[in-house]
């Protein structure tokens, strides 16, 4: 991967879930996979998209759109934001870094939650390649204000996809990789989510501020894509849009800060749960 981190042994696991072939490497103590049972990290349901700006009922944060088959990696890093939690339904806040979602069916992430489930602060670790379930990474602890890097790339002659992530607080890493059939990769994304369940888009926990790409966390080369062969931050891309989340009624739920100056990086801030 093109930003600095410390490989960790092969373990040679290799799971077999709803189709998919998974092999798994883990580093430290972190093993096992269990299917995520409470949400789904969706394609984007865009409402509008204009210029630089877009507005969803899901996502908020950054994309780079290009050509089918364009885009081959994807890195980004953050803070895990600590969460608000009162009684009520249970709420969720995802961030991720992936390929695809933005214009097409599948997405390819991975990411932490931090969730409120029955009024309790949650978080934990994940990747998914959707429309594949969601895994839980198992003994990979998430802890609020944790430093995160992810790294999801595909490889033309393997045709895989392999999601890495990384707690460096932690010291913690977790990699699998893949073959997603129908893949377009035509975006890249760095996104803060509300996720989806049986019934729709869940309400959306409040996360505060999350803070992404290097120049917060210290991990670079992160917010970085790259697209048709050229690799830069996201303000590199003309393509780059910045995306807006909001409620059914048009009410702001969560929006992406400007870019800094160096196009790496970006804070999203929560400010409503919606639906």
């Amino acid at each position: 991967m093109a930003f600095d981190r410390r490989r960790k042994a092969f373990l040679g696991s290799l799971f077999v879930v709803a189709a998919v072939a998974l092999s798994a490497d883990a580093g430290s103590t972190v093993t096992g996979l269990t299917v995520a049972p409470h949400a789904r990290h969706a394609p984007a349901i865009v409402l509008h998209h204009r210029d630089r700006f877009a507005t969803s009922l899901n996502w908020s944060g950054y994309a780079v759109t290009g050509a089918p088959g364009s885009v081959t990696d994807v890195q980004g890093s953050w803070i895990v934001p600590a969460v608000t939690c009162s009684s009520g339904p249970n709420q969720y806040a995802a961030v991720w870094v992936g390929i695809d979602g933005y214009n097409s069916n599948t997405v390819e992430q991975t990411g932490t939650d931090s969730d409120c489930q029955n009024g309790t602060p949650t978080y934990y670790a994940w990747f998914e390649f959707y429309p594949h379930p969601a895994f839980l990474i198992n003994n990979f602890s998430v802890r609020p204000n944790d430093v995160i890097s992810a790294d999801v790339s595909y490889d033309p002659i393997r045709q895989r996809f392999t999601v890495t992530l990384v707690n460096h607080s932690t010291g913690l890493t977790f990699s699998t990789s893949t073959k997603v059939n129908n893949a377009r990769r035509s975006s890249a994304e760095w996104i803060v989510e509300a996720p989806s369940g049986s019934g729709g888009i869940l309400p959306l926990a409040k996360f505060g501020t999350a803070s992404l790409g290097q120049d917060y966390t210290g991990i670079g080369p992160t917010s970085y894509a790259t697209v048709g062969g050229a690799t830069g931050a996201i303000g590199a891309f003309s393509s780059n849009v910045a995306i807006t989340m909001l409620s059914n009624g048009g009410a702001t739920k969560a929006y992406a800060a400007p870019l800094t100056s160096d196009g790496s990086s970006f804070t999203d801030t929560w400010e409503s749960a919606g639906p």
